[in-house]
C-alpha cells in the first residue's frame, strides 16, 4: 500500500482464502450446540457465469468431477439476477464431503482465472425439531474471506429473522470469521440449498 492510499484512506481488499470454508464442520457443531440447528446435506457455489467455450468447458468439467463420485448429480440453475448456482448434495452427516465439493469448485474457477466472477458459497441448515420449516444459511463471501448467516422467515415472503442471525453470529464467531459490516449481510432469497 502507498502513501497515497494511506492520506487518501484506501485499503487491499482482502484476499480469499478458500480454506476457511473448511471450518464450516466445527462451526456447524457449536452452532447445532448453540441453537439446535443441523446440516441439510445442501451447499451451493454462486457465481457469474461468462460466455465462451473456456468456460462452458470449465463448468462440465467441474459438473463430471463433482458427478464422477457417483452420488446425486449436480444441478446448475440460474437466479433472477442472471447468476448461475451449482447445487451439490450430501447425506446430512457428510458435512466434511460438501465442504470439500464446495471448495473444489471454488478452487478450479480461482485456479482458471474466473476468481473474481465468484459470488459466494453457502451451506444450508434446517431448524430443530418440529421447525423443520426454518431454515439457515452460513454464507461465505468470496471477495471478502468472511461468513455471514442468513435466516429467512418461514411463510412470509422476503422477511429475516435478524435476532436468530444475531444470535448465530454469535454462536459461531469463534469458529469462522464473521463478516463485521451487517450492510454487507446481503439476502440470497430462493438460493439453492437452502
Amino acid at each position: 500500500m502507498g502513501f497515497l492510499d494511506v492520506l487518501l484512506g484506501r485499503s487491499k481488499p482482502v484476499k480469499p482464502d478458500l480454506d476457511r470454508l473448511f471450518a464450516l464442520p466445527t462451526a456447524a457443531v457449536t452452532l447445532e450446540a448453540a441453537t439446535g440447528f443441523t446440516p441439510t446435506g445442501l451447499g451451493s457455489v454462486c457465481f457469474r457465469a461468462v460466455e465462451g467455450g473456456a468456460f462452458a468447458r470449465l463448468q462440465r468439467d467441474i459438473q463430471e468431477l463433482l458427478d464422477a463420485d457417483e452420488g446425486p448429480e449436480v444441478e446448475l440453475s440460474t437466479d433472477a439476477y442472471g447468476y448461475t448456482w451449482l447445487l451439490a448434495r450430501h447425506d446430512p452427516g457428510d458435512l466434511s464431503g460438501l465442504v470439500t465439493d464446495l471448495h473444489a469448485v471454488n478452487a478450479t474457477l480461482e485456479s482458471n482465472g474466473f476468481g473474481p466472477h465468484l459470488l459466494c458459497s453457502l451451506i444450508g441448515f434446517r431448524g430443530p425439531g418440529d421447525e423443520d420449516d426454518r431454515r439457515l444459511a452460513l454464507v461465505y463471501l468470496y471477495k471478502r474471506g468472511t461468513f455471514f448467516p442468513f435466516a429467512p422467515l418461514p411463510g412470509r415472503a422476503q422477511a429475516r429473522d435478524n435476532a436468530l442471525e444475531l444470535q448465530v453470529r454469535g454462536a459461531v464467531g469463534a469458529d469462522l470469521p464473521i463478516e463485521p459490516d451487517l450492510s454487507r449481510w446481503f439476502p440470497v432469497w430462493g438460493a439453492p440449498g437452502l
